[in-house]
């Protein structure tokens, strides 16, 4: 599969990039950003071709990995979708649902696949864990916790000069990975509710369809020797939680390009592509909306 990187923020050059040139059965054919030069400097540190132009590199490949912001994102998927490209998408999809609509059905239209990179979804402990726990059901609660701390003082994350994360916050940064190990296990939701805590600290209460009901704690600005991670279920089958993460996104990715290799081999839809990441934005979306208005929202 020869495939393009759209984006040359710290994320592709630190994650998307290097796992594209090391990936085997994937030709690495070039870079495009919105930097020029940005795109000049990621594509020469891994031998491959800058295009200034969007759309030579999409007619020179089977398939995009992008890195982009998720304002961003939806319009060059499309486009990508349009010219017979598959799809590897970042969380969330869009910030919008119409955009996040759009992008569906771009690719129901010219028929690609798509795999959108929730990194736990793909994670070597965590993805078998997360199937085990949802064949095991009987689950009462879920709880899912994501307490980063990018703006926090004394950070040194690469993250925090990342524009549409101060905007949005951790409802739309980290709120999808929080939603991707829930859902799945759980069940869709169908009743939303988020109250706002510190800084850009979001609670979010979720009942499921199945009778379940789970909350969700995200935070961008959390102290750092107060962040973490965890997922906790409990019901008929006892306590249980997700296993930590020990091995990072670049060996998740990896994963991820092969869902993608074999959704775009078999035409079977990947259980993380972009109609559960048109899902993740509707959740999302009525989130902030029930932080606006106060109260639950129907989603």
């Amino acid at each position: 599969m020869r495939i393009g990187l759209l984006g040359t923020g710290p994320w592709a050059e630190r994650v998307h990039a290097p796992v594209l040139a090391e990936h085997p059965g994937i030709e690495f054919t070039g870079v495009w950003g919105r930097r020029p030069e940005a795109a000049a400097a990621l594509a020469d540190a891994h031998g491959v071709r800058a295009y200034q132009d969007v759309d030579e590199l999409l007619a020179a490949v089977d398939a995009v990995s992008i890195a982009l912001p998720p304002a961003v994102q939806p319009d060059l998927a499309v486009r990508a979708a349009e010219a017979g490209c598959h799809l590897l998408l970042d969380k969330p999809v869009a910030l919008t649902v119409p955009d996040a609509r759009r992008l569906v059905e771009a690719t129901a239209r010219h028929k690609v696949a798509s795999v959108v990179f929730f990194t736990v979804r793909f994670g070597g402990e965590q993805a078998p864990w997360l199937a085990e726990q949802a064949a095991v059901g009987g689950w009462f609660t879920g709880r899912s916790d994501w307490l980063g701390s990018v703006f926090a003082p004394g950070s040194d994350s690469p993250y925090a000069a990342s524009p549409w994360r101060e905007e949005k916050g951790a409802l739309w940064d980290v709120g999808p990975h929080a939603l991707s190990v829930l859902l799945p296990v759980l069940g869709d939701a169908n009743l939303v509710t988020a109250v706002g805590g510190p800084r850009d600290t979001v609670h979010v209460v979720l009942r499921h369809e199945g009778g379940a009901s789970s909350t969700l704690a995200l935070s961008l600005t959390a102290p750092v020797e107060a962040g973490g991670t965890g997922m906790e279920l409990r019901g008929s089958a006892g306590v249980v939680h997700l296993p930590e993460r020990g091995e990072g996104p670049v060996r998740a990715l990896h994963r991820a390009l092969d869902a993608l290799r074999e959704s775009a081999r078999t035409g079977e839809p990947h259980p993380c592509d972009v109609s559960f990441g048109l899902r993740v934005v509707e959740i999302l979306a009525g989130a902030e909306r029930s932080l606006a208005e106060g109260g639950p929202v129907a989603v």
